[in-house]
Parts: structure tokens; C-alpha cells; sequence
């Protein structure tokens, strides 16, 4: 599976590189559920990241009071990731507020960290404390890089996501890799496992926003694809108060 994962990895790669720049489609900003609440413009696309805010506060407070099931010597890692998480609630709020390139960067920003910090922190519990340490830093550069690679480029009017897309790419390849292949130093992994479905599951959402808001059920896709991440970081969280230690 690791021999399989590389290959795909380096043809991701060589495909990305001759595929040539990747634009955003600017239609992308057009979300079907445009309804004002109040002072709230798209409201509930804005309003949806609530649970994001709500989740990450909580990491942040059971990290601070010890009460979560972690690496130790990375504690300082999880913070990264719950903070990261607070970041994107405010960020996608921002963005869904007035939508644009130029907001998106605020989405996509403390996503690429929280991303990064996740993918660390499993490094760390299935592979390697010693390499988790020395590669968080560079990884959570990395994934700030392709954004700013994307936003510097589009601002050029040569917009590129094509390394913040190959990122995103190989982070969905090599998480259930690591989950399959190496043993855990704790007794669970479900909450991983529930954030990659919510993930997929999200996206799936997102490309069909305006066909869930067709049904009539008084929320889009894109509102909806929010609460499903944010139910796979509570299942996440909860994970992290319930699992023991096997070996650190």
C-alpha cells in the first residue's frame, strides 16, 4: 500500500505540472442560498461555522486542562489544530459574508494550517513522535504556501491552484494510509476515520448546493457541508476524551 500511495503521489505530481495552471472559477462564489437574516448577508452559509467555533473552543479548553488523550511532548500541536479550526470559523464567516478571491483567502489560510497540524498529529500517533517534530513546521508552511502561491497568482491575473489542490490530494491519500498501515499508540482512531468521511461527504455537499437547496428543506449544500465537518471534529474530539494510551 505505501509502494501503491508513492506512485500515486508522484503521478499526482507529473499529472498536476502538465496539466498547467488552474484558474478559480470565479463561479464558485455563487452559492444558490444568497437569504439575508437580520445584519447576516448569506446568512446561513455565515452562520454555519458556528459549530466550528464551538468545537474548537472546547478542544482548546480540554487541551489547556490536560483533559485530552494526546501526545504529551505535541500537546502544543492539538492547540494548533483547535486554534486553526477557531481561525476558519471566523475566516469562512468572512468569506460567506462577501465572497470573492480575496476573502477566500481568509477561508482557505487557517484551513491549510489545521489541515497540516491534523496530518502532523497523525505522523506522530501512527508513524513517528521524533518526525511529527520535525516536519509540523515545514508541513503547516507548506500548506500556507499553496495558498499564497494561489492568492499571489491570481492577483497576477494567472491564477494557480494546482499545488494547493495536489496538497489537498495527497493529504486524503496518505491519512487512511498511515491509519491502515501503522498501529496507533492509542487505543481508537475512529475520530480520524469520522473526519475523512465528514470531509468527503462535505464535498459532495458543496458540489451539490443547489440541488439540496432545491429540496426544500430550507438549507444548501454549502451550509450543510459546514455542519458535517464540524459533526466529524466533535466525533473527533470526543475520541480524544474516550481513547487510552497503548504506548508513546
Amino acid at each position: 500500500m505505501l509502494l501503491i500511495a508513492g506512485a500515486l503521489s508522484l503521478f499526482a505530481g507529473i499529472g498536476v505540472y502538465v496539466v498547467g495552471p488552474i484558474a478559480q472559477d470565479m463561479g464558485y462564489h455563487l452559492f444558490r442560498d444568497q437569504r439575508h437574516w437580520g445584519p447576516f448577508p448569506n446568512a446561513w452559509n455565515v452562520l454555519s461555522n458556528i459549530p466550528f467555533l464551538v468545537v474548537a473552543v472546547v478542544g482548546l479548553v480540554a487541551i489547556g486542562q490536560w483533559r485530552l488523550v494526546v501526545v504529551r511532548r505535541l500537546r502544543w500541536l492539538y492547540g494548533v489544530f483547535f486554534a486553526a479550526v477557531a481561525l476558519v470559523a471566523l475566516g469562512s464567516s468572512y468569506y460567506h459574508w462577501s465572497p470573492g478571491n480575496d476573502t477566500l483567502l481568509w477561508d482557505r489560510l487557517p484551513m491549510s494550517v489545521a489541515f497540516m497540524a491534523l496530518f502532523s498529529v497523525i505522523i506522530a500517533e501512527y508513524v513517528s513522535i521524533s518526525w511529527a517534530r520535525k516536519l509540523a513546521i515545514p508541513l503547516m508552511g507548506l500548506g500556507i504556501g499553496s495558498v499564497l502561491y494561489w492568492f499571489v497568482s491570481e492577483s497576477h491575473g494567472q491564477g494557480d491552484l494546482r499545488l494547493y489542490a495536489l496538497v489537498q490530494f495527497l493529504l486524503l491519500l496518505w491519512i487512511p494510509v498511515f491509519l491502515g498501515c501503522f498501529s496507533s499508540k492509542f487505543t481508537h482512531s475512529y475520530g480520524y476515520w469520522g473526519v475523512l468521511v465528514a470531509y468527503v461527504v462535505s464535498k459532495l455537499c458543496e458540489y451539490l448546493d443547489a440541488e439540496i437547496y432545491a429540496l426544500g428543506l430550507g438549507v444548501s449544500g454549502h451550509a450543510l457541508k459546514h455542519v458535517v465537518v464540524a459533526l466529524g471534529l466533535v466525533c473527533l474530539l470526543w475520541m480524544y476524551h474516550r481513547r487510552k494510551v497503548l504506548s508513546v
